[in-house]
């Protein structure tokens, strides 16, 4: 695709090529979508001080995490059904990452496995992210699966206790099971190239799409119920199974969702080895504090113990910077690499990534910092 200009740009080429019930899967908050605006408030008033005079110095954004060393602080985050944004988007996902040196994390609710991905995508950087089934004996099954693709990175979402209230989904039909409606059958006919190009391709090659990481026999098309008990996804976690799954799983653990220096301590205690400060994107609790405000307590409660991944609301590299000043160690997107995947496929995911490293080293360059160190040490003005 011609140079995306930015986030806009990419967001604006998503919508024209989308079916609108996917893009506001995609685009769109909980509730009242207050989240969103509040998000993006904080972010915005989170000044940071230039040296102007720092001289000449090269831009290095690689980042350390858990001990292994990144190219950049940017991890794509997990997406549950991003293999509808494009065909095979999970593995283009993938690709893209690996091209710039990203870790990529796979949605336990991804359309492709994860032994297709890393088929697909053989240097990728591959975490996990795990939603557990109410049977945990098809967890631990799923986990054997992804331990075998040598996967050593768990990410565990921590904040979905009950399906978050998106009433849009059900207007526009794009619920799960997905349900037929004049308003999808329009939305459809109307955006022809993904419906041939997407929906039409993966029918022609086995059927409706389905959840490529439940078990075979529990599997069902997105427009059914999925009404076995056993792979209904256990929401309420409690730190007894974190515990359980650090007996069980012989990796690395992040947990997902943590808005509290009290859950942050916690996490740290039992030896879990980074958090993913979060708000879900704003997609999931409307009056939830956001990363911007907390973090900075955070870091300092727990910051020299653990690692520290920030993620809700990254626009540009300059929200990637005002994260990591605030004191996270690396960053997780979402929406930016769908948008570019909706656009041009995994050149598109790959440019609209680019475009946040390359943005992020220009805001160093004016901040006059060299690297990410001092980035984090820069002074800024209060995010209140």
């Amino acid at each position: 695709m011609p140079a995306a200009l930015d986030f806009a740009e990419c967001r604006r080429r998503a919508k024209s090529r989308l079916p609108r019930g996917l893009f506001e899967y995609i685009d769109r908050g909980t509730e009242a979508e207050l989240a969103l605006a509040t998000i993006r408030r904080h972010l915005d008033a989170v000044r940071l001080v230039p040296d102007s005079l720092a001289g000449p110095a090269p831009r290095n954004v690689s980042a350390s995490l858990m001990g292994t060393d990144l190219k950049t602080p940017l991890i794509v985050a997990p997406t549950a059904l991003a293999g509808l944004v494009t065909h095979d988007g999970e593995a283009k996902l993938a690709r893209a990452a690996a091209r710039l040196g990203m870790p990529f994390c796979v949605s336990t609710q991804s359309i492709t496995p994860i032994e297709d991905i890393r088929a697909a995508a053989p240097d990728a950087r591959l975490w996990f992210q795990l939603y557990m089934f109410r049977n945990r004996d098809l967890t631990w099954r799923l986990l054997d699966r992804v331990r075998e693709t040598g996967v050593d990175t768990l990410v565990v979402t921590s904040d979905t206790p009950a399906a978050p209230i998106r009433r849009y989904n059900q207007k526009n039909g794009f619920g799960v099971p997905v349900r037929a409606s004049l308003p999808l059958a329009w939305d459809l006919a109307t955006h022809p190239r993904w419906t041939l190009s997407v929906m039409l391709r993966y029918v022609l090659e086995g059927g409706i799409p389905t959840y490529g990481h439940y078990p075979p026999e529990f599997r069902s098309s997105l427009t059914r119920n999925a009404v076995a008990e056993d792979v209904r996804l256990d929401q309420a976690l409690g730190w007894d199974d974190i515990d359980e799954l650090r007996r069980r799983w012989p990796g690395k653990i992040i947990l997902k969702g943590i808005l509290s220096k009290a859950e942050a301590e916690k996490a740290r205690d039992r030896e879990i080895v980074a958090i993913v400060v979060s708000a879900h994107g704003g997609r999931n609790l409307d009056l939830a504090v956001t990363p911007a405000e907390v973090l900075p307590e955070i870091v300092e409660a727990v910051g020299e113990k653990i690692g520290i991944i920030a993620d809700s609301g990254i626009q540009s590299g300059g929200d990637v910077a005002r994260y990591l000043a605030l004191g996270a160690d690396a960053v997780m997107v979402g929406r930016l690499p769908l948008y570019g995947l909706a656009a041009a496929g995994e050149a598109g995911a790959a440019e609209c990534l680019d475009l946040l490293a390359a943005d992020l080293a220009t805001t160093m360059a004016f901040l006059g910092v060299g690297d990410l160190a001092r980035l984090r040490r820069a002074r800024r003005m209060p995010n209140r």
